[in-house]
């Protein structure tokens, strides 16, 4: 971003190079660090997938109840997402990351511990408001502490966090599964291995804990607070000692035209939601509407139903897994080169070829006795290419390129409210894609013709409603948001 020294959270353009950042080192440092509660919520997020049949075993429960079981952490995640940015602007963000973190630690104990599927449902809502609360801390904390020219790279950090806590997730659930023979077999202590997937998840909670006292408070929260021997010393470890005053001042005259932030904030004021608004919660739900937590929460079902061993739906899913890693380094090493934009386009395309072909061949498969679908011969092989290439069209585009958008799309007067309600928006969509999937386990070609359907959408909306933020400063790009009726499309 040309000619922006501020942290990406300031409405501000100051004419400071690039090349006078002192310490890209750190920035990276702290953004990763911020990105931990990334890794978290793809754990969090994906150990279920181990779970799921053992858990229906286990308490006897139908695919209705099965459905809200999964999906019960999205309803913690939604509430989380909409109180987290007021939280944030009130105690900090740091203190939230810590809450979080307490969170996640509390999850992993009551579900591995759960003895009735209310428990089970309980404490995974209780870590999917860490989840939410992540989701919003970690793209608006590393927007206002990185610089311009790799605010895109070090906010996809966060979507690489997520993959990589999924990958995660996945490999310790078939190790754990190996070890005990199953996944609802005896392994330590008495407990069977699907417990012990949700136990682990207290050793990444217990490390984001701790190094979230390592990193230093966002500078425009401490100014905001009053504490300006503080973001001065921050300020200077992220941007060097020149222009110091000028940022301070800039930070605090844009807090100065702020009220306190709400929901309220998102009104124009000549009525209406900010379009900007819209194009945030749009691009939310058409990240959820195309399908992907099916591949990560139901994977190991989805294979089993076709044909592959527990043990062989376990490989192929970590399979998957890293391939959402490696494609998601693609998009870091792209989005601050050629854009959010042509990414997404790239990306939508991509889903929507792959789903339909997904679609075609579950649409054309046979029944089983069983209820399940039977997909002989080469057509299981191309299912399961299809979803991986699926994977890789959403990795390198969809996963990190929207959580990049939110968290530097937003001015700073809308931002919390904005952010938040996006956010929220996302996980409402999550839970009704992934409460609705066990129903259509035997209209698989439905589902997945909707999913594609609503790829094809999502470049449209690309198309039409998303603004390039490559190479626009946060000042400009900023007063066109507030000064339009809706964003324009770019070219």
């Amino acid at each position: 971003m040309a000619g922006s020294n501020a942290p990406a959270g300031d409405e501000s353009s100051l004419p400071i190079a690039d090349d006078d950042f002192s310490s890209g080192g750190t920035a990276v440092r702290i953004a990763s660090v911020a990105a931990l509660g990334g890794l978290l919520f793809g754990y969090d997020s994906a150990v279920i997938n181990g779970a799921v049949d053992s858990i229906q075993e286990d308490f006897g429960i139908g695919n209705a109840e099965l459905g809200f079981a999964v999906a019960s952490a999205l309803l913690g995640a939604a509430a989380g997402a909409m109180t987290a940015g007021r939280i944030a602007d009130r105690i900090g963000r740091i203190a939230v990351m810590k809450i979080a973190a307490v969170l996640f630690l509390v999850s992993a104990f009551g579900t591995g511990f759960a003895h009735e599927v209310w428990a089970v449902v309980l404490f995974r809502i209780v870590g999917g408001i860490g989840v939410g609360v992540a989701s919003v801390i970690a793209p608006a904390y590393i927007a206002e502490t990185s610089p311009p020219r790799i605010r895109g790279r070090l906010g996809s950090l966060q979507q690489l966090a997520i993959v990589l806590g999924i990958f995660a997730s996945f490999a310790v659930n078939w190790l754990l599964q190996w070890a005990a023979g199953g996944p609802n077999e005896v392994l330590w202590f008495g407990l069977d291995a699907w417990r012990w997937m949700f136990l682990a998840m207290a050793v990444p909670a217990v490390l984001y804990g701790v190094l979230a006292f390592t990193i230093p408070e966002s500078p425009r929260y401490l100014v905001a607070s009053h504490k300006i021997p503080e973001a001065r010393r921050v300020l200077s470890m992220l941007l060097g000692e020149k222009n110091l005053e000028i940022t301070i001042d800039r930070i605090r005259e844009t807090l100065e035209r702020e009220d306190k932030p709400s929901l309220r904030d998102l009104k124009k004021p000549t009525g209406g939601i900010y379009g900007i608004v819209w194009v945030g919660l749009g691009l939310s739900i058409f990240q959820q509407f195309v399908g992907i937590n099916v591949i990560f929460y139901y994977s190991n079902v989805l294979w089993q139903a076709v044909g592959f061993s527990a043990d062989e739906s376990a490989v192929y899913t970590v399979i998957t897994s890293v391939i959402n890693v490696l494609t998601t380094l693609i998009a870091i090493a792209l989005i601050d080169k050629i854009g959010r934009k042509p990414l997404l386009l790239i990306g939508s395309s991509g889903m929507a070829v792959t789903l339909i072909t997904m679609a075609v061949i579950f649409a054309n498969a046979t029944i089983g006795p069983d209820g399940n679908p039977s997909l002989p011969g080469a057509s299981g092989v191309i299912a399961l290419i299809a979803a991986n290439l699926f994977v890789v069209a959403f990795g390198m585009s969809w996963g990190p390129v929207v959580w990049v958008l939110l968290g530097e799309m937003f001015p700073n007067r809308i931002r919390a409210a904005a952010l938040g309600l996006a956010a929220a928006g996302q996980w409402a969509a999550n839970w009704l894609i992934t409460v609705t999937f066990p129903g259509l386990r035997e209209h698989l070609g439905l589902a997945y013709g909707f999913y594609g359907l609503c790829a094809v959408l999502s470049g449209l909306f690309v198309w039409r409603w998303v603004m390039e933020t490559k190479g626009v400063s946060l000042e400009d790009m900023h007063g066109e948001i507030l000064h339009q009726h809706a964003p324009k499309a770019s070219t």
